[in-house]
C-alpha cells in the first residue's frame, strides 16, 4: 500500500504523534488492513460500494472507540446501551473519543419530530413559558406544558397527536345495497368471527337479510356504533353435516372492532385492513394543535408556539429578530443561532413539528450535525456516513463548510464519502478497494488527494483525475418521446396547482434543491394516469426487517435453488422435499438456532451478545439436510458463495444438468446491477439502502416483461460510488431502449446531464420552491434562469 511520505514510527509514544494507526483491521472483507490517518483532518474514505470503506471507518475506527469508553462504563449502566461489540483488530493507537453520525433511524414515530431532534423545540418552549404573553390572571407555565408529548401539555383529546382516527357509514358499509348477511359491514372480520357477530344481530332482533339501506337509521347507527357489548345466547342455523350447539356470544360493533383492531392487533396485515375504514382527521378538541387550552392561550409575537412549529425555520428565524424584553433577546438569540445551523446545511425548508419518520436519512443526518456543531465539543473523531447524500450541489458548499468549521475547532473529521466535489475538499484520503467483497478490503492508498492520480488500481482515480483516462466523455443522442404522460395539477405540500408533462419511451430526470417539491410532484404518478401501464417504484426501503430475509429468498433465487438441490439423488433416496432445504421451517433446519445460524448469549450485566451456533456453527441447517450435496456443495455452502461466485459454480453445473439454468437468470440480473460481491444468504439487516434498491432493481430486471412499465426511482444513485453509477445506469437506459420509460429523482448531475428531458424544481425549499421552474432536454435546463440546477448542470455539460 502506498503512503504519502508522513511522519516515521518513532520511539516516542504513537499516542501522540498526531495519528491513528490502524493495525490488523479483519472486519467484514477487510484483508489484515494497516492503516495510518492523521488526526485534526478532514479525511474521506473511498472506494466502490462493498470494497470495506465502511467497514474501517465504521466497524473498525469508530466500533473500537465505543468499545474503549463502554468500558469505563459501570457494568449495570453498559447493558441498558446497544453495544456494537469489539471489532476484529490487531490494534489502535492514538483513537481519541468518537461521535458516529450514520445514515440509520430510529423506530419512526409521529412524537418525534425536527424539533425533538435538533432540541430546539425545548429552546422554544423555554421562550414561551418565561417571555410569553399570559391571559390576564393566568398562572405562568411551565416548559413542559408547551410540550405535546408530556401529560402536562398534551391535549385531551387526541393525547398530543393532533389527530384523531375515527369512521364513518359510508367507509363501514360501502356497498348499502346488501343485507348484513351478504356481507355489507365490509369492516367485519370474516370466516366464523364474521358470521358470529351476524348472528348475535339475529339473535338481537335486527333485520339481517334486509338491505341495509331500508334500515332505520337508528338501527344502523347501533349496529355500527354503538358501545354495548351485550352477551346473548346464540343458536345458529343447524347444517346438514354438522352439530352446532348453542353458545354465548358478545356482540361487537364495527366501529369498536376496528378501532380496536387498528390499535392492538399485533398482525400488520389485519392493523392495514383496519385502517381502509377509518379517516384521520385534526382533533375537533385542539383543531391539531396537540396542545391543551392553557398553552395555546399563550402568544409571542402574536402567534401561538403552534403556530411556530409550523413555520419553515428559516421564516421562523426571521420572526424572532428584535425581541424586547431582556429574557426574551437571550432566549431568541441562542434560538436563532441554532436555526442559523440547520439552515445553513440547507435545512431552512423544514418545519418544526414535521415528523421524522418523513424526512428522508440524509436530512436525518445533517440535522444531527448540526445539533453537533453546537455542542462545542473538542478532540473528538466525528465519523460521518455520506453526509452529502440527499444533497443538491448548490448545498454540497454549505456542507463543507460544516465540516471545515468541525475541523477547525480541534476535532477529527472522518467520512465516508463518494461526492466527488467532498472528496476533493479532503485534507487526507483512504482509498479502499480495488473491488467488491472479497476483491476488495485493502488499502490502496492514504494520503493527501493529489497522490491517488498514480494508483493503477484505484476505481476512484478515474473519476478524480478525468484527465487520466484520456478519452473524451461519450456523447449519445436525446430520445424523440412517444408520447407525454401528464401530472396534475397538484396541489399538496408546497405544490401549488402544479403540472408537470414527463416524455414516454425517454428518461426523465426530476432535479431541485432539498425540499423544492420533487418527490411530491413524482408521487403523484399512478397506473391510473393515461400511458403509463405498469408501474414499478424502487425505493431504498429495506427488503426486510430480519437476518431470515436475504438476497436469495427476496429474489426468488432460493425457491429455485431448493429445487435444485430437491432434484438430486440423495434427496430423492431420502425422501427430502423443496421444504427440507429451508431454514425457515422445521425439517431440514437446525432446532438449536430455528434457523438462524446464531444464538443470543446472556451475559448478566453485560450485553447480551450473540454466537456462532454450538450444534450447527452458523450453517442453519441441521447433519442431515448438510449431507445432500449439489455439484460438491452442501445448502449451506452455496448461501455463503457470492453472486459472482454462485454465477461460475451454476454456469459450470448447467453443462451437465438443465435445472441449474433457472438459477442463473437471477444470478446475471444480480451481476448487471454491480451486486457480485454480496453473499446469497446475506441478511437484509446488513445491506444498505442502496444495495436494497438494487436488488429491487434486479427483481424487476429478471421478470418476462410484457408491455409499457414505467419506472420510477428516488435517487437511485445515492450510495454508490461514480463506477457503480454507471453500471446501474447501463440498466437503466437499457429498459429505455427495450421500450420503457423511466423517471429518476436525482441530484448527480452527470446522471442528469445523460437524461433525455429533466424537469426542474424550486427555485428554492418549503414555500420558496414548489413550482417548474425548467423543463425541456438537459442543455436547454442547463441555459435557463433563476435556476439553481442550472449552472451545475452546464459544467457536468461542459458549456
Amino acid at each position: 500500500m502506498p503512503d504519502a511520505p508522513g511522519p516515521a514510527l518513532s520511539a516516542q509514544d504513537p499516542r501522540h504523534d498526531g495519528f491513528v494507526r490502524v493495525r490488523g483491521a479483519r472486519e467484514h472483507n477487510l484483508r489484515g488492513v494497516d492503516v495510518d490517518v492523521p488526526r485534526d483532518v478532514l479525511a474521506v474514505f473511498t472506494g466502490v460500494s462493498g470494497s470495506g470503506k465502511s467497514s474501517l471507518a465504521f466497524g473498525t475506527i469508530y466500533a473500537e472507540a465505543q468499545r474503549r469508553y463502554f468500558e469505563s462504563v459501570a457494568p449495570y449502566a453498559r447493558r441498558l446501551i446497544h453495544q456494537v461489540g469489539a471489532p476484529k483488530v490487531g490494534g489502535i493507537s492514538g483513537l481519541p473519543p468518537a461521535v458516529s453520525l450514520q445514515q440509520s433511524r430510529s423506530a419512526p414515530t409521529s412524537r418525534s419530530s425536527v424539533g425533538t431532534v435538533t432540541t430546539l423545540s425545548n429552546s422554544l418552549r423555554m421562550l414561551f413559558s418565561r417571555a410569553g404573553d399570559y391571559p390576564p390572571g393566568a398562572e405562568r407555565l411551565d416548559s413542559d406544558a408547551f410540550s405535546p408529548n408530556t401529560a402536562a401539555g398534551a391535549c385531551p383529546g387526541c393525547h398530543g397527536l393532533g389527530r384523531v382516527h375515527r369512521t364513518t357509514e359510508e367507509l363501514l358499509v360501502p356497498d348499502p345495497s346488501l343485507t348484513v348477511r351478504d356481507g355489507a359491514i365490509a369492516a367485519w372480520p370474516g370466516a366464523w368471527q364474521g358470521k358470529n357477530l351476524r348472528d348475535i344481530l339475529d339473535t338481537l332482533g335486527y333485520e339481517v337479510d334486509r338491505p341495509w339501506r331500508e334500515l332505520r337509521q337508528e338501527d344502523r347507527d347501533w349496529i355500527l356504533f354503538t358501545a354495548e357489548q351485550p352477551v346473548v345466547t346464540v343458536h345458529p342455523v343447524r347444517d346438514a353435516d354438522r352439530i352446532q350447539r348453542p353458545y354465548q356470544g358478545t356482540y361487537m360493533s364495527a366501529n369498536r372492532y376496528v378501532l380496536k383492531t387498528f390499535a392492538d392487533s399485533k398482525s400488520a396485515t389485519l392493523r392495514a385492513k383496519a385502517e381502509k375504514f377509518l379517516e384521520s382527521a385534526p382533533c375537533p378538541v385542539c383543531g391539531g394543535a396537540r396542545l391543551r387550552a392553557e398553552a395555546l392561550s399563550v402568544t409571542f409575537a402574536g402567534r401561538t408556539i403552534a403556530d411556530l412549529a409550523r413555520l419553515p425555520l428559516a421564516e421562523l428565524a426571521g420572526l424572532l429578530d428584535g425581541s424586547a424584553s431582556e429574557t426574551a433577546r437571550v432566549l431568541t438569540d441562542d434560538l436563532r443561532a441554532r436555526i442559523a445551523t440547520v439552515t445553513e446545511l440547507g435545512l431552512g425548508y423544514l418545519s418544526l413539528d414535521r415528523a421524522t419518520p418523513t424526512l428522508s436519512a440524509g436530512e436525518l443526518q445533517r440535522l444531527r450535525l448540526a445539533t453537533q456543531l453546537r455542542s462545542g465539543l473538542f478532540g473528538v473523531v466525528y465519523v460521518l456516513d455520506e453526509p452529502s447524500a440527499g444533497l443538491h450541489p448548490a448545498d454540497t458548499e454549505s456542507l463543507l463548510a460544516v465540516l471545515d468549521r468541525l475541523r477547525g475547532a480541534g476535532n477529527s473529521v472522518f467520512v465516508v464519502e463518494h461526492h466527488l466535489d467532498v472528496v476533493r475538499r479532503a485534507d487526507w484520503l483512504v482509498d479502499v478497494g480495488p473491488l467488491a467483497g472479497e476483491h476488495g478490503g485493502q488499502v490502496l492508498y492514504s494520503g493527501p488527494v493529489a497522490g491517488l492520480r498514480a494508483i493503477e488500481d484505484s476505481a476512484t482515480a478515474r473519476f478524480l483525475f478525468p484527465d487520466l483516462d484520456g478519452t473524451p466523455p461519450a456523447t449519445r443522442e436525446v430520445r424523440t418521446p412517444k408520447g407525454w404522460l401528464k401530472v396534475g395539477p397538484v396541489t399538496r405540500h408546497n405544490l401549488r396547482d402544479v403540472g408537470a408533462e414527463f416524455p414516454l419511451g425517454a428518461f426523465t430526470a426530476v432535479t431541485g434543491v432539498s425540499g423544492s417539491g420533487k418527490s411530491t410532484l413524482i408521487g403523484e404518478i399512478t397506473e391510473e394516469l393515461d400511458g403509463v401501464g405498469r408501474l414499478v417504484v424502487v425505493d431504498q426501503k429495506p427488503i426486510g426487517r430480519t437476518p431470515r430475509s436475504n438476497l436469495a429468498t427476496y429474489t426468488g433465487l432460493f425457491d429455485v435453488v431448493r429445487k435444485v438441490f430437491a432434484r438430486t439423488d440423495e434427496a430423492k433416496a431420502r425422501g427430502y422435499g423443496v421444504g427440507r432445504f429451508s431454514f425457515n421451517v422445521a425439517g431440514g433446519r437446525c432446532e438449536t438456532c430455528q434457523g438462524e445460524g446464531f444464538v443470543s448469549v446472556e451475559l448478566l450485566f453485560l450485553p447480551s451478545t450473540y454466537a456462532p451456533c454450538p450444534d450447527c456453527a452458523g450453517a442453519r441447517y441441521n447433519p442431515e439436510t448438510l449431507e445432500v450435496t449439489y455439484q460438491g456443495r452442501n445448502i449451506a455452502e452455496v448461501l455463503g458463495l457470492t453472486v459472482e461466485a454462485a454465477a461460475a459454480f451454476f454456469t459450470e453445473a448447467a453443462a451437465d444438468d438443465d435445472t441449474a439454468r433457472p438459477v442463473l437468470r437471477s444470478l446475471h440480473t444480480l451481476l448487471d446491477v454491480g451486486l457480485g460481491y454480496l453473499r446469497l444468504g446475506q441478511p437484509a439487516t446488513e445491506l444498505s439502502g442502496g444495495e436494497a434498491q438494487r436488488i429491487k432493481l434486479a427483481s424487476e430486471l429478471q421478470r418476462l416483461r410484457r408491455g409499457h412499465t414505467l419506472y420510477l426511482l428516488d435517487e437511485p444513485t445515492t450510495g454508490l460510488h461514480p463506477a457503480d453509477v454507471e453500471v446501474l445506469l447501463r440498466q437503466l437506459h437499457g429498459l429505455v431502449d427495450a421500450g420503457h420509460s423511466v423517471v429518476v429523482v436525482e441530484h448527480d448531475m452527470t446522471v442528469v446531464a445523460g437524461a433525455d428531458w429533466v424537469v426542474d424544481m424550486g427555485p428554492g425549499g418549503g414555500d420558496e420552491g414548489g413550482r417548474v421552474v425548467a423543463a425541456g432536454p438537459p442543455r436547454e435546463v442547463a441555459a435557463a434562469a433563476g435556476s439553481r440546477t442550472a449552472p451545475y448542470l452546464g459544467r457536468a455539460l461542459g458549456v
